[in-house]
């Protein structure tokens, strides 16, 4: 069981359906209130490719990846083509996300996306960034891409210089999500010459 650092065709997956789940208990007591407990910190991501499968070269290209990923065996990379930015755009800024703030010791901070305002705003770790797309400022000034590193596979940039105490640290990036596939084996109809219905691929976050 390992992770391939392969992204599942872009041009299917745009195609898909899925977002965040929650796992909420909800106890309806005597008095008719409610007492709801959160069990999960962070939210799972679930996806349905068939969607995105729209020719027999899709589903040829489905079929290959299925394989070498042995099923639900090895995880991969998706692209949310709903959210996979920072900002929610193809250009990150290097004010998008505050990730940390500086005590002139600490090196390394984790890349985290901001979710919600006021209430209760929700943090979400960033695991697999886009190599590249990274961006970095220190109390709102440019950090260069040769004064820090990024490790792709734990979403954590450390910097050559700690920050200084009090500085704001701020991040903009692309990222994608680990999955797997949720089944272990793929029904298929081919409806046509050129074109295959696929009832269901899910997928499901890998949490790391």
């Amino acid at each position: 069981m390992t992770f391939h650092p392969i992204r599942f065709p872009l041009d299917i997956s745009l195609g898909a359906r899925g977002g965040p789940e929650r796992a909420t208990d909800i106890v309806t007591l005597s008095s008719g209130r409610e007492e709801r407990n959160s069990r999960w910190v962070h939210s799972r991501r679930r996806y349905n490719a068939g969607y995105g499968v729209k020719s027999r070269a899709d589903m040829a290209a489905v079929l290959a990846f299925f394989e070498e990923r042995r099923g639900r065996f090895h995880s991969f990379l998706w692209r949310d083509g709903l959210d996979y930015s920072s900002n929610g755009t193809d250009a990150p800024t290097m004010l998008d996300q505050v990730i940390g703030t500086g005590d002139g010791v600490t090196v390394s901070f984790a890349l985290t996306k901001r979710y919600g305002a006021a209430f209760d705003p929700y943090l979400r770790p960033i695991t697999k960034p886009i190599v590249g797309t990274v961006v970095m400022a220190v109390a709102g000034a440019s950090v260069p891409a040769t004064d820090f590193s990024l490790d792709e596979l734990t979403g954590a940039v450390t910097f050559d210089v700690a920050p200084a105490d009090g500085a704001s640290v701020t991040a903009g990036f692309l990222f994608d999500v680990p999955v797997r596939f949720d089944i272990d084996r793929l029904d298929v109809e081919l409806t046509s010459f050129d074109a295959a219905e696929v009832p269901s691929i899910p997928l499901i976050e890998v949490r790391e």
